[in-house]
């Protein structure tokens, strides 16, 4: 395998005659290299993501933080946060820096789906740009959320307090300016974010 760096990751080339890994493979190359955090793209080749810095980090928790406190009192599904990978239905293993599923989906998956990557599109999901992140391949990753079954997505950018939110009919919203607050809509219902906190 050949590796190249891009935009930040590096991308795992493989031959031409390469398989790719099956789910199971892919779970288990992950477990035996805790040091790296990896994505798979549909095709089968390997992303290896770059770990976030402390502004990045902070952030993430500030999201998972408030999303988890909501959910703590409806319980109406569960939160995830980006070290977990989710097999979409198009093949690709994604791990967004927030994510949250519907109670009904995620418990009629087995224990061993529970346990490796579930096989699933969350119903939410934000991803929160780094310095170092593309804003085009981001967007991709965002419409292959909604593609594969998402219902709700933000795409935020602290560096220009710039938040997209993303929905099935292809729409998207953009929000400019953190001063303001992002609503969960039907999907997450009384959800609110206020942006604020990401400053």
């Amino acid at each position: 395998m050949n590796m190249l760096l891009t935009n930040g990751f590096s991308i795992l080339k493989m031959p031409r005659d390469f398989r790719p890994m099956t789910d199971d493979e892919f779970f288990y190359y992950c477990q035996e290299n805790p040091d790296h955090k990896f994505e798979r793209d549909a095709d089968g080749t390997i992303i290896v993501m770059g770990q976030t810095g402390g502004e990045t980090g902070k952030r993430n928790s500030e999201l998972n933080a408030d999303l988890t406190i909501w959910n703590r009192s409806t319980r109406l599904g569960f939160v995830f946060d980006s070290s977990t990978g989710f097999v979409l239905p198009n093949g690709a293993v994604r791990s967004p820096d927030v994510a949250w599923v519907l109670a009904d989906y995620w418990n009629v998956l087995s224990a061993d789906e529970r346990r490796k990557f579930p096989p699933l599109c969350p119903d939410f999901v934000v991803e929160l740009m780094s310095e170092s992140d593309s804003r085009r391949l981001a967007e991709d990753k965002m419409r292959e959320y909604l593609d594969n079954g998402c219902r709700l997505g933000w795409l935020i950018d602290p560096k220009t307090e710039t938040a997209r939110v993303y929905r099935p009919d292809g729409s998207v919203q953009v929000v400019q300016g953190f001063d303001n607050i992002l609503s969960g809509e039907e999907v997450l219902p009384g959800f609110q974010f206020n942006l604020a906190l990401l400053r």
